[in-house]
């Protein structure tokens, strides 16, 4: 990375106030460079290809043509980086889908203290961004016939299910950030209604991670939901740690739980992926699988090498699979990681850790 050369940014939003307030909190940085803005993605569809940016920011709802609908349209043609700027709003999840790297929360520009909280939050997503993989929206048809992995990838496996099984009482723990709501997807989409019990941290703001524990409800066989402070980890629920908590695996007897509650940012983040890994070492031992997905900086590392060490099987997503190689690519320097493996292919490996494939 050239750290002399700004980054250049392209601003999409139908708010004029808003627009301007970005252009010019994104404009004060020495690190970036606002190279021009849309008014709607009709005319962001006309300007990006000329401009070139490095990387675009984008409203979710807007007149003509919303943010996600722009994506799946343009992203295949012109696969740039976009961070969506988006208030309290489920169809985030739908442009995570197709195709854009990130979000931010739309603050309201008359609060000084959350708009430089939003600012402060937004340009390291940006200058992150810029430098990652964008991953094409499902069902993109390629003119490219796929590799030796890419089909060995789509050839995962189904879990068999059955009442009971040497695994019951394993924990699966789950940690990602930046492109993590559509990697933990692809490692979850099959898992079976009698999964064992599963933790996730998903770097995530509060009212979003309810909202993504709803969409993942609607989708999987196994229940989710936020959790709560005290919920029990059982066979068949994947709870997700709610924003601005850090969340814990606690052991009572021979059950586990899990305590969420308020605290600093640890590594950054509330909720953090080492605390959760840490507690989860702590408690479950060799009964825990440790996952570690796509994301920005090493939070979840540490905590991961220390459920290895007290005999848990950890898996680290690729390089060639992560929207940014920054989390896994951590873990795997420091030895936290028994098996590195494609996106793709990690739920094979979880299955077969617990004995649910049958060959």
């Amino acid at each position: 990375m050239d750290l002399n050369k700004k980054i250049r940014v392209f601003v999409v939003d139908d708010s004029m106030v808003f627009r301007n307030f970005l252009i010019k909190s994104i404009g004060q940085s020495p690190r970036f460079e606002v190279i021009g803005h849309a008014i709607n993605a009709f005319d962001a569809e006309r300007q990006i290809p000329q401009l070139k940016p490095d990387v675009v920011t984008l409203d979710i709802e807007m007149p003509g043509m919303t943010g996600p609908d722009f994506l799946r349209k343009f992203l295949p043609k012109y696969p740039v980086p976009v961070i969506l700027v988006s208030s309290l709003n489920l169809r985030v999840f739908d442009a995570l889908e197709v195709g854009a790297v990130d979000f931010v929360r739309k603050p309201d520009v008359k609060d000084e203290i959350t708009s430089k909280q939003f600012v402060s939050t937004l340009l390291p997503k940006l200058l992150i961004a810029s430098n990652s993989r964008v991953r094409m929206p499902r069902g993109t048809v390629s003119s490219a016939p796929a590799t030796t992995m890419e089909a060995r990838q789509l050839q995962t496996p189904t879990p068999r299910t059955m009442e009971h099984f040497a695994g019951e009482n394993k924990i699966v723990a789950i940690g990602a950030s930046t492109g993590g709501t559509e990697a933990i997807l692809d490692v979850v989409r099959n898992f079976p209604a009698n999964m064992p019990g599963v933790v996730i941290t998903q770097h995530m703001p509060a009212g979003f991670t309810a909202m993504y524990a709803e969409r993942l409800n609607k989708i999987l066989k196994m229940e989710v939901r936020e959790a709560k402070n005290g919920d029990k980890v059982r066979q068949g629920l994947m709870l997700i740690a709610p924003g601005g908590y850090q969340m814990r695996l606690v052991k009572r007897g021979t059950e586990y739980f899990v305590s969420c509650t308020i605290e600093e940012k640890v590594n950054g983040h509330a909720p953090s992926v080492d605390v959760l890994f840490n507690s989860v070492a702590q408690n479950a031992r060799d009964q825990a699988i440790g996952v570690i997905l796509t994301g920005m900086g090493s939070d979840g590392a540490a905590g991961l090498l220390r459920m290895r060490k007290n005999g848990a099987f950890t898996i680290g997503q690729d390089k060639e699979t992560c929207v940014v190689y920054g989390m896994p690519m951590e873990a795997y320097k420091i030895g936290a990681v028994c098996q590195q493996a494609p996106l793709l292919t990690i739920p094979s490996i979880i299955y077969r850790q617990l004995g649910l494939l049958t060959k």
